[in-house]
């Protein structure tokens, strides 16, 4: 009777799809009969045979063929992605213990500093004036008066300036 032993970790276990090639070395493999049929058909002379076309189509076939032997139950371009992987990574790691990045910092602010800043928020959040109904009601009248006109422009900072004219008769 034959046995089997089935892995305990599934996701490693690669798909066979014909005899002993997976779906890379198919692919690798594959790029051979395609690359011949381009450099046979678009390169001068096309549809003809020609000396510089064999060893172009011969290098990438063996190229293609020797990148989808496996070596160590791996297949030889996935032992170059990351070989190229570990020699692309960064060679030196710098360790500072003094960096502020993500560290809450207790520095002591002098007084000159700190009246700074409440000047700059007493600017920035200047009083809204507020105005009573019958100021209202002048205002009112004078946005209606055919002697004057309102203009709004939009200034710098996306401030708007309002301005009250009076009409030339």
């Amino acid at each position: 009777m034959k046995t089997r032993v089935i892995p305990a970790q599934i996701t490693t276990v690669e798909d066979k799809i014909a005899g002993n090639l997976n779906l890379t070395q198919i692919l690798l493999l594959m790029v051979t009969p395609f690359w011949t049929t381009i450099v046979y058909s678009l390169f001068i002379p096309k549809l003809e045979l020609a000396w510089y076309k064999l060893p172009i189509i011969g290098i990438v076939s063996l190229l293609s063929i020797v990148l989808a032997v496996r070596v160590k139950g791996k297949v030889l371009l996935n032992w170059l992605v990351l070989i190229l992987h570990y020699n692309a990574r960064p060679r030196f790691y710098v360790f500072n213990k003094n960096e502020a990045y993500l560290r809450a910092l207790d520095l002591p602010a002098t007084e000159k500093k700190q009246k700074a800043e409440a000047k700059r928020e007493a600017e920035k959040t200047k009083a809204v004036p507020i105005f009573t109904t019958r100021e209202l009601a002048k205002l009112e009248n004078i946005i209606a008066d055919p002697k004057y006109s309102l203009s709004l422009k939009s200034a710098k900072k996306g401030g708007l300036d309002v301005a009250f004219e009076q009409n030339p008769k």
